[in-house]
């Protein structure tokens, strides 16, 4: 049995480093992805410098909710 899925909360052990790493690098990569898609138009991979052409004229989305969507 994964040592985090017990159903007894005693039993658990905290995240390893490695693995809070990985949480922290997928969240963050989530809400990249989020901000590119709410204001870029071209080059979300940002292989050129961000040029104004870039943003889009009229956002839509907004940014509050992004962040807890891509953590849980």
């Amino acid at each position: 049995m994964d040592k985090h899925s017990s159903s007894d909360a005693s039993q658990q052990t905290p995240l390893s480093a490695d693995e809070l790493r990985l949480i922290d690098a997928w969240w963050r990569a989530c809400n990249y992805m989020s901000v590119g898609i709410i204001y870029l138009i071209d080059n979300p991979l940002l292989r050129e410098p961000l040029k104004a052409e870039h943003v889009k004229q009229r956002l839509l989305g907004h940014w509050g909710a992004s962040p807890a969507l891509s953590f849980v």
